[in-house]
């Protein structure tokens, strides 16, 4: 039986070098797109329960999400847009 070299080792999490997020936790939590999508997130989870309410069972994250887009998103950001820079959107 011929004699088969084993594959080089994988490299672990612990042996890849650290990037800029894993040196400071804070980088990623403190960022404008993840405060935005931490926003819209809450506006998607009070969708649900509105209609998960109104439809008298939990109607599930997808279809709120889904629905919220499609009815709400595009207002919603012009209003965000217009809080932050406080001019109105036209």
């Amino acid at each position: 039986m011929p004699y088969a070299a084993s594959p080089a080792p994988m490299m672990q999490s612990s042996d890849s070098p650290k990037s800029e997020q894993d040196s400071n936790p804070g980088l990623v939590k403190n960022s404008m797109l993840y405060k935005e999508f931490l926003a819209e997130r809450e506006e998607i989870l009070k969708h649900k329960w509105i209609e998960s309410e109104k439809a008298g069972y939990d109607i599930g994250f997808e279809k709120a999400l889904l629905d919220w887009i499609v009815k709400y998103r595009a207002q919603w950001r012009e209003k965000r847009k217009e809080n932050r820079e406080g001019t109105p959107a036209t």
